[in-house]
């Protein structure tokens, strides 16, 4: 889609236009969805989160400075619901990736239906897999980066959304990259047949579960081994990898939600000017237009499939777009 479409859609939309709006939430859903979706794997929240970022996005357009600026826009305040998630289950995730893992669903698993939605095979199914050993902020990341790499999203785009500058942003890139690097010689090590003897005693305590710890401990082992060293090499770049892959395809089910929440909520309804993390309900506007087609995912559907092109600006949002990022944490580069 290009950028004056979408300005021309978002004018209308803003305008209460309802099949502006369903055209609008259409064509940029398949993109918040992969932000979510990878950010938050296997988190059964992952569908809230994103009906709650579209429909924030719809009620707030009167907000929005530059209508050619909505898609940067509209990611920023995806990647706020996110850590707005984050801060919510604080309490039952401040043991980091672990006990973020109790709270997962495994039939929720956005790694599993990357794999099988685009048909990932050798190092790009590694890599999509490796994604779980990471921690949450780090994923996080990784949603946007994936993206860029796949030609979704800018670099702009990717550091706007951080609210980071472009400098802060390359390194930041550059240690999840490490981080990622080291997961996927984990994959490697636990797949290797015939297997390590010595890492399979080491294993005998693990429950199984992607961690942290477990990262570090198998990549450790993985770079003193006689055996398992051969594993960091032939690591084909992950940029490589990405470039070009489709974005993971959104069901039907997904945008009938948004549709029906859209349709169902008072007209004007909206979120208080400056509450970027309102603590329930949805936001009010016009409907969303006609119903879900038939069918079981919108990915090859003309209009629902595609992410929007290049060349957006940065704009201005409501309050959502601009709530402080976390502080970004120190950290090394390969594990071990």
């Amino acid at each position: 889609m290009s950028t004056d479409h979408t300005a021309t859609l978002v004018a209308a939309a803003r305008a209460g236009d309802a099949h502006a709006q369903d055209e609008l939430v259409a064509a940029h859903l398949p993109l918040v969805y992969n932000i979510v979706g990878r950010a938050l794997n296997g988190s059964v929240d992952v569908d809230d989160v994103v009906q709650d970022t579209m429909l924030r996005a719809l009620d707030g357009l009167g907000t929005l400075r530059s209508d050619e600026s909505f898609r940067s826009w509209l990611v920023a305040i995806a990647m706020n619901r996110v850590r707005a998630h984050w801060q919510a289950r604080r309490p039952y995730a401040d043991g980091g990736l672990d006990e973020a893992n109790e709270l997962a669903d495994p039939g929720a698993d956005f790694v599993d239906l990357t794999v099988v939605r685009l048909q990932l095979a050798g190092q790009r199914r590694e890599t999509a897999r490796a994604t779980r050993w990471l921690e949450p902020d780090d994923r996080a990341l990784l949603s946007l980066w994936w993206l860029e790499c796949a030609g979704e999203l800018t670099r702009a785009e990717v550091a706007r959304a951080l609210e980071l500058p472009a400098q802060h942003t390359a390194v930041r890139v550059q240690r999840m990259k490490a981080q990622l690097e080291a997961a996927r010689v984990v994959e490697r090590a636990l797949e290797a047949h015939p297997p390590c003897e010595a890492l399979r005693s080491m294993l005998e305590t693990w429950d199984g579960r992607p961690s942290t710890l477990w990262r570090k401990r198998i990549a450790r082992h993985a770079r003193e081994c006689l055996r398992c060293s051969g594993l960091w090499s032939g690591l084909m770049p992950a940029e490589g990898l990405l470039a070009g892959l489709a974005l993971v395809p959104v069901s039907v089910a997904l945008l009938a939600g948004i549709r029906s929440a859209a349709a169902l909520a008072p007209a004007g309804a909206a979120y208080p000017a400056g509450a970027a993390y309102p603590a329930d309900g949805y936001v009010g506007h016009g409907g969303l237009g006609a119903g879900p087609g038939d069918g079981g995912a919108l990915g090859h559907t003309p209009g629902l499939g595609h992410a929007p092109g290049h060349g957006q600006g940065t704009g201005h949002g409501p309050a959502d777009a601009h709530a402080p990022a976390p502080t970004p944490g120190a950290g090394a580069g390969h594990d071990g």
